[in-house]
């Protein structure tokens, strides 16, 4: 337990036998370093390295991590001896800046900032000039000869502790300004005078009395224990917590509370705040760039309440300073060999960094910047590809808007986030929810964002605000979310309380519901919803991808059932096709007729009538996607879902009949119904076909179908159907070699379980593979396999070896059976389920390794004792999942397999898994060798 040991000069914290909680940085020397992030957080640990490296930094301390936790654990109350061992570093904190809190003549001031290991711009909460009171602001006021310096920062603290730290909305103090500036005839906070000031202090203080019941605190030890808390708290706020949902971050990590000497921007237009990047975080650009104001302090800057200037001006107005800063960042930038995200303010020309992290970036700006540090020798080509998360190339996948539109152009922003997005306005964070949950693609519009406002920047395909600039909290929330943005678009006059916004200078509203497009990269609004045109992968994302693609062992295959999808993959780098779903064809509006006749048909010859009319539908199907994939493999699905699927729905055709005889009537006006009834053999008129069709309906009908009549048992119980497809296949397969076409077709077995399923199927595949090789006189080299989406499967997968020739694992249904979920119902306490922690993520998006994931091994271990070289891969949705991709390198998997727009993802997470198991051996290595 750290006690204040008396000394000559100096109180140093005792040595302790017990842990460390706080560590301590200012005047060169910090206790930590920039290794420290899940200790001390990323602000914490880039505050120790920059103040080892001699950077001025205010000095200050961090209370760690592990602190908070302790506080969640302890009913939220901080232990005893750590909130003692945080006293003798605020003593300190005193001795080296040579102030004292509550002292009259040298008052010491901090900021409380948050701060966890991974960045979370803006979701916790942050309290700036701690430590003043109604004696200490007449001190300060004196020392500075700068009353309104002294009241401003008063007000401020009043208005963000109570706000932050007992929860008095912010909007009371804001009325509060807002009159008083209407009242004064002044558009700015920087317009209003010292007296003004001193006003809104009383006025402020009267809000929190009337809202606590209490008077304002005045110790600033009693202010500093609340805002210490108050920090612990936002980690579990609702905002945070969904950022952390949304970007994959653990609940447990927890933030370190950073407590820093306080330096002063709104001390006249001599100082000032600002924000920047080393390079551009929106389009990679290597240029300085950045935000700063004159005369105000950090949080006007982020929350985007003024406009700021850019950081170039700064070189104009303070040539010495922005030499500086340049200097430093390029310092920082080279040191962490990644752009920095820096914060500073300017004290009377004096330079101060409060802050150094790695930069949210888009994905372009992503690639760019990797592929650029490689080219400058900061970098290798292995950390570049682990420097771009793979689902942010989700970014760089889609359409761009087409540049032969013309563009109704109405108002010009800030190109905050890039992108291009089309959809209806709403004004509020919770109605961009209720609206994209009801299926509508949604703009949402605010004066400016905030944290709270997380959850609707979700769900918005864009963002749009009126004030704010390239790094207010609009701007870095939606980088970091992939989403486009236009912030601080001043031409708009937004009425939040009519829905509506008006275009200054124009004959221009719009209103809630109305379409209107975005252009992140330029910064445009557009009225009316633009068409787009697809991505192309060059430049910098192109030599990025041909580094990924050398890294990596697994290969990535496409999910594609007709042409144009297989077209969209092969672009993408696909190299095969992993998954073709031959029923989606039937659904086609010119092939459900005869799928229906089929189901209808009494014998067998009617079933293979109607096959007979498939056939060549069939087949052409398949010539597209071979030709489309010529050269690669083509894995085909025998029809899989159950019969009933293709009829009618049984509830429809009863409810029909009823209202039939309701009506006294013998018609239907249902037109799906009606010609499902032309294929009705018997019956004189709609009602009578209709009872029978019903009747056959009812006979399909299965209360499980997910385990039902399906797959292989149909191929089994007709194998007509599976002879038709086989048939197809083998066909386009030889109409393509006899035009000197490179054709590898592979026949995958659904939801086989037993050995003798999969040979019965199998001869069929053969026996109608030799049969067309001798009509055609070609050579067929081809495969037929299985795909393992039962559990029983995975476990006999030795057996099943013996004759399948490949595995898929179909890891959703393989996700079903072994969970018991059906992925159809289970959505209704999934969330439940994630929010209670009982699952990490959802398992039908991310694998279940440690179940279903385990079956996968088995599977893998039992296929290959029996059949060593045999094919592996995955086919399920998991297959563009990143972290399921590591799954399937680290078991051993040939291939995974995904959705079109997926395969660039899961291509990176594919390399990003062979350079993690690298450097885990490597490490391995000098671990041994040290040894």
């Amino acid at each position: 337990m750290a006690k204040i040991k008396k000394a000559k000069g100096k109180t140093k914290p005792e040595k302790k036998a017990g842990k460390k909680y706080i560590y301590f940085f200012g005047k060169g020397k910090a206790d930590g370093n920039g290794e420290m992030r899940a200790l001390l957080g990323g602000k914490g640990a880039g505050l120790a390295e920059m103040t080892n490296a001699g950077i001025p930094v205010p000095p200050g301390f961090t209370i760690t991590t592990e602190v908070c936790n302790m506080y969640y654990e302890n009913n939220k109350k901080i232990p005893d001896a750590v909130d003692k061992e945080m006293l003798v570093y605020v003593k300190k904190l005193e001795e080296v800046t040579g102030k004292k809190f509550g002292d009259l003549n040298n008052p010491l001031l901090v900021s409380v900032r948050s701060g966890a290991k991974f960045s979370m711009p803006g979701m916790m909460d942050t309290i700036l000039n701690l430590g003043i009171n109604d004696k200490v602001v007449e001190g300060l006021a004196k020392l500075t000869g700068n009353e309104r310096f002294a009241y401003d920062s008063y007000r401020r603290f009043i208005q963000m502790f109570s706000d932050v730290a007992v929860g008095i909305s912010k909007h009371f103090f804001e009325r509060k300004i807002d009159e008083l500036k209407e009242k004064k005839g002044v558009k700015h906070d920087v317009e209003l005078t010292a007296e003004d000031m001193k006003t809104l202090v009383k006025q402020f203080k009267e809000i929190y009395k009337k809202e606590k019941g209490v008077d304002f605190p005045q110790d600033p030890i009693e202010q500093l224990r609340i805002a210490r808390n108050a920090v612990f708290n936002s980690w579990m706020n609702e905002r945070a917590i969904t950022y952390r949902k949304l970007n994959d971050i653990p609940h447990n990590l927890g933030t370190a509370v950073n407590v820093q000497t306080m330096v002063f921007g709104n001390m006249g237009d001599d100082s000032g705040t600002g924000v920047g990047f080393t390079r551009n975080p929106a389009t990679g650009e290597k240029v300085f760039y950045g935000e700063y104001l004159t005369n105000a302090q950090g949080e006007d800057v982020v929350a985007g309440i003024r406009t700021p200037k850019p950081i170039s001006e700064l070189e104009k107005e303070m040539p010495e300073v922005f030499r500086q800063l340049r200097e430093i960042t390029s310092r920082l930038e080279k040191h962490y060999r990644d752009v920095q995200d820096f914060e500073f303010t300017i004290e009377k020309k004096k330079l101060f960094m409060l802050q150094t992290r790695s930069g949210k970036r888009t994905a372009k700006a992503a690639v760019r910047i990797a592929v650029d540090m490689v080219k400058e020798g900061l970098i290798t080509e292995e950390e570049a590809i682990l420097r771009v998360a793979p689902n942010t190339l989700d970014q760089l996948l889609h359409p761009v808007f087409d540049p032969k539109v013309k563009l109704n152009i109405i108002a010009k922003g800030l190109p905050a986030s890039p992108g291009a997005s089309s959809g209806r306005v709403v004004f509020t964070a919770d109605e961009a929810v209720e609206w994209a949950e009801k299926g509508e693609k949604v703009i949402l519009v605010r004066l400016e964002t905030c944290p709270d406002d997380i959850h609707g920047m979700d769900k918005a395909k864009g963002i749009l605000t009126a004030r704010g600039g390239m790094t207010s909290h609009a701007a870095v929330v939606a980088r970091g979310m992939g989403k486009c943005c236009v912030a601080g678009c001043e031409d708009l006059k937004i009425d939040e309380d009519n829905k509506q916004f008006l275009v200054k200078g124009k004959d221009i509203v719009v209103k809630e519901g109305d379409w209107i497009s975005l252009d992140g990269s330029t910064g445009n609004v557009i009225l009316g919803k633009v068409p787009t045109v697809e991505p192309k992968m060059e430049g910098e994302f192109g030599i990025f991808m041909k580094w990924v693609d050398k890294m990596r062992k697994l290969k990535v295959r496409a999910n594609a059932d007709i042409p144009r999808d297989a077209k969209v993959a092969r672009n993408f780098g696909a190299e095969g096709i992993g998954l073709c779903r031959t029923e989606h064809m039937f659904f086609a509006e010119d092939r459900l007729p005869h799928m229906q006749a089929m189901i209808l048909a009494h014998d067998e010859k009617g079933r293979r009538d109607a096959l007979d009319k498939l056939l060549p539908m069939q087949r052409s199907d398949f010539e597209g996607l071979f030709a489309t994939m010529e050269g690669y493999s083509v894995t085909i699905r025998l029809l899989d879902p159950p019969l009933h699927e293709f009829l009618p729905k049984r509830e429809e055709l009863m409810s029909e009949i009823v209202t039939m005889k309701a009506n006294n009537t013998t018609t239907t006006n249902n037109e799906i119904i009606k010609k499902a009834l032309e294929l009705v053999p018997e019956g004189k008129n709609d009602l009578e076909k209709a009872e029978k069709l019903l009747h056959r309906v009812e006979e399909l009908h299965e209360f499980n179908p997910m385990l039902g009549h399906r797959g292989c048992r149909l191929g089994i119980t007709y194998p007509e159907i599976s002879e038709m497809q086989a048939r197809a296949i083998f066909e386009a397969a030889a109409n393509l070699i006899e035009k000197g076409k490179k054709i590898v077709p592979e026949v995958m077995v659904p939801l086989v379980g037993f050995l003798k399923e999969f040979i019965d199927q199998k001869k069929i595949i053969d026996e109608t593979a030799k049969k067309v090789m001798e009509e055609k006189g070609v050579k067929i080299q081809y495969m037929v396999g299985t795909m393992i989406e039962i559990p029983r499967a995975a476990i006999t997968a030795d057996e099943i070896a013996k004759e399948a020739e490949f595995f898929s694992f179909g890891t959703n249904d393989l996700t079903q059976t072994t969970l018991g979920f059906s992925r159809d119902d289970s959505g209704k306490f999934t969330k439940v389920y994630i929010d209670k922690g009982i699952f990490e993520k959802d398992p039908f998006q991310t694998l279940d390794q440690e179940g279903v994931g385990k079956l996968v091994d088995i599977a893998v271990k039992a296929g290959r004792s029996t059949r060593p070289k045999l094919k592996l891969g995955i086919c399920g949705e998991h297959g563009g999942d990143p972290a399921s991709v590591e799954f399937c390198h680290r078991t051993g998997l040939d291939y995974v397999s995904c959705s079109p727009f997926r395969v660039p993802i899961a291509r990176l997470a594919a390399a990003q898994a062979a350079v993690k198991e690298k450097i885990e051996k490597k490490g391995k290595k000098t671990k041994e060798r040290d040894k």
